[in-house]
């Protein structure tokens, strides 16, 4: 969500925003103790209330395509609860389909691709997830390519979500859980064993474990890899701590993401400008970063071969 369209929506529905979403934006968070997470959920859950009609969620996600395309993106999976949102917009099925359509919309309207993700919460009933999965199977090729599972993983081990993947993954939907952000390298290597990970949201701690790293590198299971983030939610003091090197020179596939660009304060150029100006990958490198997310995604063959050549070009001009 922009800034500028949370301050708006606040102001519409004579919503009261606390400081750190107004004029100390982006707020300063540390989500490494049980506070910190609190008060990074809170101010999460503080933004998403202000969707409460259909034409605000077409809105967020025309806005997100919109700015999205203008850093160079042409292929984006957006991730979404429906449980969160259920109760507005008339119950899960609903509000898929409205999250759905909306993202369809952004997609034509900017020409790029919009796909969504459906995701479970670690914190509620293993069986809540399985409904999840169950009605994320119901829209394979309608726009759902995923199946994830998010918030503190320390508060919901991923082998306990294993029946949920199970159902997603015969419907042939990728598995993207999040993992290794608060939590070690253990935190990872149930998402890949218990979980059957195509991608791991985040698993930025992986680089702990020399012999977790290798298992990664061989399997091709890709890190979503967010610096800006890990910084932000104190995983790491400084952007030079994360691991990004170290992650990419072991072979693991990366695909760089922004996380949350409203409470983060910055959305994906940056970290490809992290990965050169921090990191010191090259343009070779740079390009190779691209690929992996490329090859990663569930996009098309078509699509995936049109982005592959366009970094191709990017390589090789001039410039």
């Amino acid at each position: 969500m922009r800034h500028s369209t949370l301050i708006e929506l606040a102001r519409e529905q004579g919503l009261h925003l606390p400081e750190a979403l107004k004029e100390d934006w982006p707020p300063k968070l540390r989500a490494t103790d049980e506070r910190g997470w609190f008060r990074f959920q809170r101010l999460y859950d503080i933004a998403r209330s202000v969707l409460r009609r259909p034409e605000d969620v077409y809105r967020l996600l025309r806005e997100a395509a919109q700015d999205e395309a203008a850093e160079g993106s042409r292929w984006l999976e957006i991730q979404v609860d429906p449980s969160g949102y259920a109760h507005r917009f008339g119950g899960l099925s609903a509000t898929l389909d409205l999250v759905l359509d909306a993202a369809a919309q952004a997609a034509r309207a900017e020409d790029i691709g919009v796909a969504v993700i459906v995701a479970a919460n670690r914190t509620r009933h293993p069986l809540d997830a399985k409904t999840l999965a169950r009605l994320a199977t119901q829209y394979v090729d309608r726009g759902v390519v995923g199946f994830g599972l998010s918030n503190d993983e320390r508060r919901g081990r991923a082998r306990d979500f294993d029946g949920a993947f199970r159902i997603a993954k015969r419907a042939g939907l990728l598995a993207v859980p999040h993992g290794g952000e608060l939590s070690g390298p253990v935190s990872v290597a149930e998402c890949v064993d218990d979980l059957d990970a195509d991608r791991v949201g985040h698993g930025v701690r992986s680089a702990e474990s020399e012999r977790l790293m290798a298992r990664l590198a061989d399997r091709q299971v890709t890190c979503e890899i967010c610096p800006a983030s890990n910084v932000g939610l104190g995983v790491v003091e400084r952007a030079e701590d994360v691991p990004l090197r170290r992650l990419f020179d072991a072979g693991v596939p990366i695909a760089l993401g922004a996380d949350d660009p409203l409470l983060f304060g910055t959305r994906l150029l940056r970290q490809y400008e992290l990965a050169r100006d921090v990191y010191g990958f090259r343009d070779a490198e740079v390009a190779e970063l691209a690929r992996q997310s490329i090859r990663s995604s569930a996009a098309p063959e078509s699509t995936r071969q049109e982005l592959l050549k366009g970094v191709d070009e990017w390589l090789n001009s001039p410039e």
